[in-house]
């Protein structure tokens, strides 16, 4: 009686927003409202993720070394415990997972999703997992967004609207960069946004990072401000270095994929963990600065304080030494990227935003170190740090307008748009010529799941096989005699168009209505003449387990078709018609671009 009551109230509340709140206010409402859940979402998870990080600034795990070689184990541990037993779900990779529902799922999310990250990344991030937590934000807001979407019975260009504003406030609570985070829901999600539609990432963004400055006060990211724009002098050193954060950042995005498939390859999930958990606990034994998501070694980095990264290593005799210091910047660029790899191959939960950030930090600190051992100009190492950031995010995701604007957002750095452009430019091109696609999207790609920017291939993707799918066409037999087809097949068909199976089932041939018009009148022939006689071949089939809507397009443009029969597990399923298939791109285009009307 209580959940009727509640269903009669929320009724009665969307009939009164229909008539006395334009949808256009209502979605700007909601934009703030999803702004401000986001926000929280975002501060609790990073603080949750603090607090099992800040264990190790106690004096036991400070003094006891050997715990670096095992925290990392006990977190990817945890979190396939949970995952298994507490979840007992798939919680999947954070961004691809709602990229993938945007795509096939009419952007409705699993309400387990908001708070499957809060119980995974936590465990892997703040135990040293070298992962981020920007993936796991994204996913949980984008969960709540697609939620209440749902239940205030939004359409789906408005919930994906919405999924948009949700990833957007996620990126500028954890980052407070509301800029940077629109243009991220914008580049990564592939928003078809016209200027209307704009304000409520606006609105999201900017109560996301209030509740950011309430909730964690004025603390910024990288406690560093530009001071002095670069020097004109310096410019031709960052074409060089932007072709070297373009194949760092290919270097990136090969090394994740190969772990991947490596660890895809051990089925059983002890070994998987046990491998990769010890893996793990080396690189960051051995590396200390791997521990998390490496803000504060970014930092150091930005202050040339190579005391403080260097003062928990053991093979790192002299920090002074210029040769010393290079070496190890190099072995960390490398090594970073294997260890991330290794974190997301085992079993653990996080992003790649931050792994990224830190690999172009040390690699911008490198080139800077390198080019000034030779005396013949001085480069400023912060400048590089801070661009070659934005090098390997442009790169690595695909982001070079996220990249830019992050960067200048977080440090003030506007003085560096110059070097940035050119950076994240030649980064942005060298990844994309070798790698089509991101590490966010390369799995929908080669399953042909993926929206982009092309509308023509979105409004494909979004649509259904199922739902073009008819049923309504009458089955002939093989052996049927021409008076028994005409009798229990023409006679009570609506079609023109028949499907010849066998006693499994299968497709065995077609009859149209013209190849039978000049026998359907002779009577003598009704006894004698038989299905089989009369059967053609289709032009073509459609495979409903592998062809997608491409695919499917391509068939009937080269099979000239109106009519394609659908083959499942080898049985006959149906038919689609190409009217029906045009009528529902039409729809489907309409919807899509119909964002908030």
């Amino acid at each position: 009686m209580k959940q009727k009551s509640k269903k009669s109230l929320l009724a009665r509340f969307l009939v009164w927003r229909i008539k006395h709140i334009p949808n256009e206010r209502f979605i700007h409402i909601l934009s703030v409202v999803v702004g401000i859940l986001s926000g929280l979402l975002a501060v609790l998870l990073k603080n949750i993720t603090s607090f099992f990080h800040s264990l190790t600034e106690y004096p036991f795990f400070k003094d006891n070394h050997f715990l670096y070689l095992i925290a990392p184990i006990v977190g990817i541990i945890l979190t396939y415990l949970i995952i298994r037993y507490v979840l007992k779900k798939d919680v999947g990779h954070a961004i691809p997972e709602t990229l993938y529902s945007i795509s096939k799922k009419k952007g409705i999310i699993p309400f387990h999703k908001i708070f499957s990250p809060f119980l995974t990344a936590p465990f892997t991030v703040g135990f040293g997992g070298s992962v981020g937590l920007e993936g796991p934000a994204v996913s949980a807001t984008s969960a709540m967004a697609s939620n209440v979407s749902r239940v205030l019975r939004l359409n789906q260009a408005n919930r994906t609207l919405l999924l948009g504003c949700a990833a957007a406030a996620a990126m500028s609570a954890m980052f407070k960069a509301p800029i940077a985070a629109i243009v991220f829901a914008i580049e990564v999600f592939s928003l078809d946004l016209t200027l209307v539609s704009l304000l409520p990432l606006l609105f999201a963004s900017v109560s996301a990072i209030l509740i950011s400055y309430l909730f964690m006060g004025s603390e910024i990211l990288f406690h560093f401000t530009l001071e002095k724009s670069f020097e004109l002098k310096t410019i031709v050193f960052y074409i060089p270095f932007a072709v070297l954060c373009g194949f760092t950042s290919l270097y990136f995005s090969k090394t994740y994929l190969f772990f991947e498939k490596i660890f895809g390859n051990i089925k059983s999930k002890f070994k998987k963990l046990l491998f990769g958990g010890i893996a793990l606990g080396i690189l960051i034994y051995l590396f200390p600065a791997f521990y998390g998501e490496g803000f504060k070694v970014i930092n150091y980095l930005l202050e040339e304080n190579y005391q403080k990264i260097t003062e928990k290593m053991l093979f790192l005799k002299d920090h002074t030494s210029s040769f010393q210091i290079i070496s190890l910047l190099i072995l960390m660029v490398f090594f970073k990227i294997v260890a991330t790899s290794i974190t997301f191959g085992s079993g653990g939960k996080g992003g790649v935003f931050a792994p990224s950030l830190f690999t172009g930090s040390v690699l911008g600190q490198f080139f800077a170190k390198v080019v000034n051992q030779f005396n013949f100009v001085k480069l400023d190492p912060s400048h590089f740090t801070l661009v070659g950031m934005a090098g390997v995010i442009a790169g690595v995701l695909h982001a070079p307008l996220t990249a830019i604007f992050l960067i200048a957002e977080l440090t003030g750095g506007y003085g560096l748009f110059l070097p940035l452009m050119i950076t994240v430019g030649i980064s942005f091109a060298i990844n994309k010529s070798f790698m089509p696609y991101t590490l966010y999207t390369y799995k929908l790609k080669q399953r042909d799941q993926l929206i982009t920017h092309d509308k023509d291939m979105t409004v494909l993707t979004l649509m259904e096989i199922k739902t073009l799918v008819e049923n309504n066409f009458v089955p002939l037999k093989p052996d049927m005699l021409l008076g028994q087809m005409l009798k229990k097949g023409v006679a009570k068909s609506t079609r023109n168009l028949f499907p010849v199976i066998n006693e499994n089932k299968e497709l065995v041939g077609i009859i149209l209505l013209d190849d039978i018009r000049e026998f359907m009148f002779d009577v003598s022939q009704y006894d004698t003449l038989k299905v089989v006689s009369f059967m053609r071949n289709p032009p073509t089939t459609i495979n409903f387990e592998k062809d997608n809507m491409r695919q499917i397009m391509q068939k009937f443009e080269q099979s000239r078709a109106w009519n394609l029969p659908v083959i499942k597990n080898g049985k006959y399923f149906g038919f689609i018609s190409k009217s029906k298939l045009l009528t529902e791109y039409r729809k489907q285009l309409i919807d899509f671009t119909d964002a908030i009307k």
